[in-house]
């Protein structure tokens, strides 16, 4: 596991990563993942599993689905009643991001007949045709890279929008605020608490800094260039800071939960509502997750396309109880039941 550091928050959290002091004692927690790919953010994470200090422990807990529980039927473009105001909230990011984690590296879509669309692959219907997508990715990672980083950090989620654009996976070790696993990690790695830190076991490299990672990133793993809207400096900070004020405070802080002895699987992409209320409870009850990312012209839609028989996002599959799941508000649910103390 690796480090994630603790970030001090003012009146507007949207706009701070200040590094605080680092705790000495060691974590004794061990989470190994699946083979995956891992996305970057400004905080570090030298080795895959890791340990860190916290009274939590694993190896005694067992976890199963919440009683009677079944997972719901997939419903297209649905939002649940009790949700609209959520996803409205968080839908605000796409107007202030100009959809930037939408769309995979060299996305481009053209209109065809239903006929050019070979049976059992996935495409997007409109009227009596068919969208054709295409993109251009970049070579992927062979081991998994780590982030440490949370929610509601506009740093962050600098990082989190490239990792969608490269469609890189990654694993995600959520460092809430008092979260008592991986902040105290990221002091430890890096040397100080600051967020996103990311850790790339594929050269060794460790950094924090989330231009830094984006420029990283591209670098290794696309073309070498940054999209428009995260070059801008100062203006992708502010305009990532207000992306976030339909969902002030969400994915910040700690709620006291069970760690589960493998992280869990998300496929999700930064630019969708849905799959953003799921991540902010991941990040609160500090679930450490690897994201499937499958943005617009990802070829890993095709892959759950033909896993589950539908394409949708967020798609949850948890190795700890079983479950597979669609339907972001009842993966909420889920989540809390199995997993909140």
């Amino acid at each position: 596991m690796a480090v994630a550091g603790i970030l001090n928050i003012p009146k507007l959290p949207l706009f701070s990563s200040l590094p605080l002091r680092k705790q000495s004692r060691p974590l004794s927690i061990s989470i190994k993942a699946s083979n995956s790919q891992t996305s970057t953010k400004e905080e570090e994470n030298p080795s895959f599993s890791s340990s860190s200090s916290s009274s939590t422990t694993t190896t005694a807990t067992t976890f199963a689905p919440p009683p009677n529980f079944k997972p719901p039927e997939p419903k297209r473009f649905a939002i649940r009643p009790d949700k609209t105001w959520d996803i409205v909230g968080a839908s605000l990011a796409l107007f202030f991001r100009l959809g930037t984690g939408v769309f995979v590296s060299g996305y481009s879509a053209s209109l065809v007949s239903e006929k050019e669309i070979p049976p059992g692959q996935y495409s997007l219907e409109l009227g009596g045709s068919k969208v054709k997508e295409t993109s251009k990715i970049g070579p992927c990672p062979e081991k998994p890279i780590e982030i440490y980083e949370f929610e509601g950090c506009p740093f962050c989620r600098k990082v989190r929008e490239i990792v969608a654009v490269l469609d890189i996976d990654f694993l995600f070790y959520p460092c809430p605020k008092n979260g008592p696993n991986f902040r105290p990690k990221v002091a430890q790695m890096g040397g100080k608490q600051q967020f996103p830190y990311m850790v790339d076991p594929n050269t060794g490299v460790a950094m924090y800094e989330s231009d830094d990672i984006i420029k990283y990133l591209v670098e290794k793993y696309g073309d070498g260039s940054v999209p428009f809207m995260l070059s801008l400096g100062l203006l992708t900070t502010l305009t990532a800071g207000f992306a976030m004020i339909g969902r002030m405070g969400r994915g910040n802080s700690y709620t006291p939960s069970k760690l589960p002895p493998k992280p869990l699987e998300i496929w999700s992409y930064e630019g969708s509502p849905f799959c953003k209320i799921v991540r902010e409870v991941l990040v609160e009850l500090e679930l450490p997750h690897t994201q499937r990312s499958c943005a617009r012209g990802s070829p890993k839609r095709q892959i759950l396309y033909e896993k589950a028989g539908h394409f949708q996002v967020p798609y949850l599959e948890d190795p700890n109880t079983g479950v597979q799941m669609f339907e972001s508000a009842e993966i909420v649910e889920y989540l809390r039941a199995t997993y909140a103390q």
